[in-house]
């Protein structure tokens, strides 16, 4: 069962049993720091064991007074002036222990290695297309997050869900071969903040290997650009090493890790944030 989301005042909070947490995906100035107080809440009374929080500086205090740990942090993400900080409190002890943390530090080394070369963005072959997604493409999008995510946080697999992102605020660009989409990725924009999210990376499991991923990614930086947004960031799969890489090559900088974080696939997986100044 995919997580509900809700609104407290003008903020917004993702729970539910799927990713076994609370997170506030937007914490508006008014709410502070009542939203806090409502989340914890929330999580007791839910019996959730993690809450997690992407949180504007003017709100970090009041979630270190009540015990969060700070994760990882993105200087600029809002507006490219506000600093912005994924804060975590851990309810039960067995969820903030990282289960492989050798494997986290191997690809963080690997993709820091990656950071220094030329980005060399591959062209699609003859036959492929790269385009922005309409509604018209919203159920071969949900059977291709379907065929690579078992399950996942949000509800991609749903046709319906993803129109209803389209009306709201994220952009789907696509790779399609001969017609048939191969490869996908969302920019989920905050436009107030000037911000954006690169997410919902999926590449049709005969069809990786080529770059697909990082050419979305180029498409995605050059649209966004172009409409003032002025930092990018990601949360990705830790356990992924091309992801990871991916992101380093296009000059993200790392800026931590979040333990435990995200149900995907069946597990929860801890998730690492990479952001970059547009």
């Amino acid at each position: 069962m995919t997580d509900q989301i809700e609104a407290y005042g003008q903020s917004l909070i993702q729970h539910g049993s799927s990713n076994d947490r609370a997170y506030l995906m937007k914490i508006n100035r008014q709410d502070s720091p009542h939203v806090v107080d409502y989340a914890m809440g929330l999580a007791a009374d839910k019996g959730y064991s993690k809450i997690f929080a992407k949180a504007p500086a003017f709100s970090r205090q009041e979630f270190l007074k009540q015990g969060f740990c700070e994760e990882a942090k993105v200087p600029g993400l809002f507006n490219g002036e506000e600093d912005g900080f994924f804060l975590s409190k851990y309810l039960e002890a067995g969820r903030r222990t990282e289960r492989e943390p050798v494997k986290v530090r191997k690809i963080l080394a690997a993709a820091g290695k990656r950071q220094v070369e030329d980005l060399d963005v591959p062209v699609p072959e003859p036959g492929m297309t790269c385009r922005i997604m309409s509604k018209q493409d919203v159920d071969a999008m949900a059977d291709l997050y379907r065929q690579v995510f078992e399950s996942y946080p949000f509800p991609i697999n749903d046709p319906g869900y993803l129109a209803k992102t389209m009306d709201e605020n994220v952009v789907y660009h696509g790779i399609l071969r001969n017609d048939e989409l191969i490869a996908l990725a969302s920019a989920e924009i905050d436009a107030p903040g000037q911000n954006v999210e690169m997410t919902d990376f999926a590449t049709r499991p005969d069809c990786r290997g080529q770059g697909l991923a990082t050419y979305l990614l180029d498409r995605m930086e050059v649209e966004v650009r172009s409409n003032g947004i002025k930092t990018a960031y990601t949360i990705a799969r830790a356990y992924s090493c091309g992801m990871n890489i991916t992101f380093a090559k296009h000059g993200y900088q790392y800026a931590g890790t979040l333990t435990n974080n995200t149900q995907i696939s069946g597990k929860l997986e801890s998730m690492n944030v990479w952001y970059k100044t547009l």
